[in-house]
């Protein structure tokens, strides 16, 4: 048996990727979590990992059926590795946040290197996959079980990929550097103090303990960050002192690092110009929810000329997420090849209208995403018959649903504009079954949105409680613009 959410609550969850939101309007249980806002249900059927583990498996059965939405599954940020049956039980971390006082905890620098897990017999990867280390560098470990990363250098993490890979010479460049062992008994200070011993005992150079420093307070640790990412490092990572190793993700070992990192699928090469005329400008790229976007910055010029093959999965940073989920400032990190992905959702519809864009490959078909249906539908309302077109030179083939230039031929059944005194607007306007949001700065056109509520009633019932909770939150009835 669960909690419970009456009309009108919420309340804030952990997340793997996050804090997330569960509040309750009537009968409409939500989430701020994408898998929630991202699902095709009626709004009122919907339901998401965080609502279940909240509410109870058992309730949320009874209330929307049997299962989380297959798309819900397949999203809600960083998307997690699909194991082998050979995975390695390892311990994985949560995001640090910034009201948790790391103040005693084990601070260490998190390497951008590949994570490996030795068994005692070989090097294996989150996958489960055997890495081909030569026998001189297995032969000289230890026969406990180590956990820790293969790592060359900072801003070395494509290098090390592909190093580790193969079963060349390059792995005399390659250190194994433990920071647990998983299966000696004890709390975190005393396996660390037993890895030690054995390492001191191995007595070789590709073979050391991670550095542990404990922390004195916040100031510490962002010090601490700000030096390890002006030398180039990825970030820190914090221990609970005295904890046990646990299988899975854990809130004894937490992730500090001022940008995020997640993987994605690349569907497309947006070819390069000026400069990078000739080679790739960016990498399109799909989240496993179908949210589409363009990494362009981080490469070499090697890997400009020679980026990774579509189909692909990449490891990429990226500052925040946008309301629709897109992942702002993105920058390449390298291809992975130790994380698989869940199959994104398959496109909505088989009709295509033309969209131009200056950032996007040539004659792609992707998936349609809230934000790609409002743009669209933003240009197809003036004229359903009309191709949507952009003055910008490059060309896009989207998929859009059939029931979308039906829609836009539908009357504004609701709209409503509303203004912050910090300079925000926030406009929500119901059309047929959906409603569709727009907002940012005053004076620009801001981002848009748009939800299928499944009827009408429920669009219009939506977009009135949402106006109504930005009300709350200080925004002001505004002169709406005017409609086009």
């Amino acid at each position: 048996m669960g909690a419970t959410l009456d009309d009108g609550d919420e309340v804030e969850v952990q997340g793997s990727s996050g804090v997330y939101t569960l509040s309750r309007k009537g009968d409409v249980y939500m989430c701020s979590c994408p898998a929630w806002r991202n699902q095709g249900a009626v709004i009122d059927r919907r339901t998401c990992k965080h609502l279940r583990k909240y509410l109870g498996d058992a309730e949320e059965t009874a209330r929307v059926g049997s299962a989380t939405p297959a798309r819900a599954a397949a999203t809600g940020g960083r998307a997690q590795a699909v194991k082998k049956d050979t995975a390695p039980p390892i311990l994985l971390a949560h995001k640090w946040e910034t009201d948790h006082d790391p103040k005693g905890w084990w601070m260490s620098e998190k390497l951008d290197g590949v994570r490996a897990y030795w068994d005692g017999e070989g090097l294996i990867s989150r996958l489960g996959n055997r890495f081909p280390a030569p026998t001189w560098f297995t032969d000289a470990l230890p026969k406990e079980k180590l956990d820790g990363e293969l790592w060359i250098a900072r801003k070395q993490f494509q290098r090390t990929s592909g190093v580790v890979r193969s079963g060349g010479v390059e792995w005399t460049s390659v250190a194994y550097v433990v920071f647990d062992a998983p299966e000696i008994p004890g709390t975190f200070e005393e396996r660390l103090a037993a890895a030690k011993t054995l390492i001191e005992t191995a007595n070789v150079d590709h073979l050391r303990m991670l550095d542990q420093v404990l922390c004195e307070g916040v100031a510490h640790l962002r010090a601490e960050l700000a030096r390890v990412e002006g030398l180039g490092g990825e970030g820190l990572m914090l221990r609970e002192p005295g904890s046990a190793y646990t299988v899975g993700r854990s809130t004894t070992l937490l992730k500090v690092k001022t940008f995020h990192d997640a993987e994605a699928r690349v569907i497309g090469h947006a070819p390069g110009a000026g400069k990078h005329k000739g080679r790739l400008g960016a990498l399109v790229c799909q989240l496993p929810d179908g949210v589409t976007f363009n990494v362009g910055t981080g490469f070499s010029d090697a890997e400009r000329e020679t980026p990774p093959a579509i189909g692909a999965v990449i490891s990429f940073r990226y500052q925040e997420l946008t309301e629709d989920g897109v992942p702002r400032f993105p920058s390449y990190v390298g291809e992975r090849h130790d994380v698989d992905l869940p199959a994104a959702p398959p496109p909505l519809g088989t009709g295509t209208k033309k969209l131009n864009t200056d950032t996007r490959p040539t004659k792609i078909d992707r998936p349609i995403t809230p934000g790609i249906i409002a743009m669209v539908a933003e240009k197809v309302e003036r004229d359903p018959h009309a191709p949507v077109q952009d003055p910008r030179p490059a060309t896009v083939f989207v998929a859009l649903p059939p029931k979308l230039a039906p829609q836009a031929e539908q009357k504004t059944l609701y709209r409503e504009r509303l203004e912050h005194e910090d300079g925000k607007f926030w406009e929500i306007e119901v059309r047929g079954s959906s409603h569709i949001t727009r907002f940012g700065k005053i004076g620009t056109s801001g981002q848009i949105r748009m939800v299928d509520s499944g009827t009408p009633e429920a669009a219009k019932s939506e977009a009135e409680k949402r106006a109504a909770q930005k009300k709350k939150e200080g925004y002001r009835a505004a002169k709406l613009s005017p409609e086009t």
